[in-house]
């Protein structure tokens, strides 16, 4: 693309996946990388993060991050290790989660490696981690902390505001204005009825707007997700089994905590042992509690929840865990069965009919939790098949993320159309559905990006 001297946007990630967020703006000798996020899922797509860059790390003045889940946080590690020398802005809660979040990752990929080392269930004859615990306990000195709704300057005339995304802590929208036009991302928007965070705040005017599309083709079922956990627990702990929940350990496990407290002070349960088995959800109880601005429950409801579960912090409590025995619940990391603790219980309970193994919300293509969603009946786990006979539940009502009519109600209220609508994050056929949807139902213009496109904020098409 010719310089015509226009801010431009190239669409480093999240395109033709829901993963892998990354968004390069460029104005003048500036670069701009908003989002920093790890490729998840299908092989062909996690290949990508251990390609080079596509820019020089060194060349990319500052990062912008939306919120903390490692599709959008991931990569910052090894930017870093790898030249980039800049500062990372993101809101106060997104930078102090990313204490856990990134330095969990590395360790989990180290691990990893160790574990497909000794297996030999790695096709490398030395597998190794993309970057370790050092390289991303070291890249936490780059974060740059900042308030919701107050521009930063970040060079070359510049600017970018966070609002307000709902989803999880922290969560933002970036608003970014170069060379008088103006782009918006969505970041993750979440939900209006969100139980636990407030609903995302109003779009405002914009050029260019880059949505996201996770459930771009489909509208959240009607079923009242405490409801429907309340009957899994009931009916696993009739017959004595293991409530296994698969949860991501920002967000979705304190979502988790708040429903089944609420169905235990209602009676609705019974009083069986509810252990929480991820460190870093355990870690992160203290930072929720310090933002409770963000958060839509009464302070009594925050201790309530918090109290439930008994928290499970060594390897060797976690190995207890899997020679005990139902009834009871573990919530563990990660939620889509794509690393951590919850692996060793799947291997432990996975094979026994009397237990349960719940999906707590989307599971990206590719990854074990949707192979168990679509239905198999074995998993990979280290190099070994785990035979699935417990029963599989998928409950799809506590997604964070707004579903598609949701997001098209978020857009109907803006004062003007962007020129462009750039949907991304999505799966293909997710992120089509709302282009068509946002076309025919908006008026507005609206494309699906290619990946490593490059688009100017001028005459965006």
């Amino acid at each position: 693309m010719e310089d015509d001297g226009a801010a431009r946007l190239r669409f480093l990630g999240a395109t033709d996946t829901v993963t892998g967020s990354r968004y390069l703006v460029e104005h003048g000798h500036r670069r701009i990388l908003v989002d920093c996020g790890l490729f998840q899922g299908y092989k062909i797509v996690r290949e990508r993060n251990r390609r080079p860059f596509p820019v020089p790390p060194a060349s990319i003045d500052a990062v912008v991050l939306t919120h903390a889940h490692l599709d959008h946080t991931g990569y910052v590690p090894a930017l870093v290790r790898d030249g980039f020398r800049g500062p990372v802005y993101s809101t106060h809660g997104t930078a102090e989660l990313c204490t856990l979040l990134l330095p969990d990752s590395g360790h989990l990929q180290e691990e990893e490696a160790e574990t497909a080392l000794r297996r030999k269930s790695s096709r490398h004859e030395t597998p190794r981690p993309l970057y370790t615990a050092e390289d991303a306990v070291r890249s936490l000195g780059s974060f740059s902390p900042q308030a919701f709704d107050r521009p930063v300057d970040v060079g070359d005339g510049m600017r970018v505001t966070f609002r307000p995304a709902g989803h999880i802590l922290g969560a933002s929208q970036v608003h970014l204005e170069a060379a008088g036009h103006s782009v918006h991302f969505t970041g993750d928007l979440g939900r209006d009825d969100d139980p636990l965070m407030y609903p995302p705040a109003r779009l405002e005017r914009c050029d260019v707007l880059v949505t996201e599309s996770t459930y771009g083709d489909r509208a959240h079922p009607d079923e009242d997700a405490e409801h429907e956990l309340g009957e899994v627990v009931n009916r696993v702990a009739k017959r004595g089994g293991v409530v296994l929940i698969a949860s991501f350990a920002v967000g979705r496990a304190e979502t988790l905590m708040l429903h089944l407290s609420r169905l235990l002070r209602k009676h609705r349960i019974p009083d069986i042992p509810i252990y929480l088995n991820s460190p870093m959800a355990v870690d992160a109880t203290d930072i929720y509690q310090h933002h409770r601005e963000e958060h839509r429950i009464t302070d009594a409801e925050f201790r309530e929840m918090y109290r439930l579960p008994i928290m499970v912090s060594t390897v060797d409590d976690s190995k207890l865990l899997n020679l005990r025995g139902g009834p009871m619940v573990i919530i563990s990391a990660s939620g889509m069965l794509t690393g951590g603790r919850v692996l060793h219980h799947l291997e432990a309970y996975a094979d026994d009919p009397r237990n349960c193994i719940v999906l707590s919300g989307y599971q990206a293509g590719g990854t074990r939790g949707a192979a168990l969603q679509s239905g198999a009946r074995t998993l990979r786990v280290y190099g070994r098949d785990v035979l699935i006979r417990a029963e599989v539940v998928s409950v799809e009502n506590l997604s964070a993320h707004a579903d598609a009519d949701a997001i098209l109600r978020w857009m109907s209220h803006a004062d003007a159309p962007p020129r462009m609508a750039y949907v991304t994050h999505g799966e293909l056929g997710a992120s089509d559905a709302l282009r068509r949807r946002i076309r025919h139902e908006l008026g507005w213009p609206a494309r699906v990006p290619e990946y490593l496109e490059e688009v100017s904020l001028a005459s965006p098409r």
